[in-house]
């Protein structure tokens, strides 16, 4: 029997709303970057004018793409022993 929360959500289905809402976020993540570089329009990271924030946003979407992927896993995982 699978095992429901006080809300009446599976753990598997919050599992998978969690990671929707990520990737969300990865996506807004992204339009930031866009428009940090077209602000100071430098789209290449070796630039000197390349903006921090577009730095600082990257290298956190990638720990969150990592993140993801390890979740994502856990609920392949979760589905085999089902």
């Amino acid at each position: 029997m699978q095992e429901v929360s006080r809300s009446g959500i599976s753990g598997e289905l919050q599992l998978s709303a969690l990671i929707a809402d990520l990737w969300w976020r990865v996506d807004l993540m992204n339009s930031d970057i866009l428009e940090e570089e077209a602000k100071a329009e430098a789209f290449d990271i070796r630039q000197p004018a390349y903006p921090m924030l577009a730095l600082n946003l990257r290298a956190r979407r990638d720990n969150l793409i990592s993140t993801i992927s390890v979740l994502e896993e856990r609920a392949r995982s979760a589905l085999e022993t089902a």
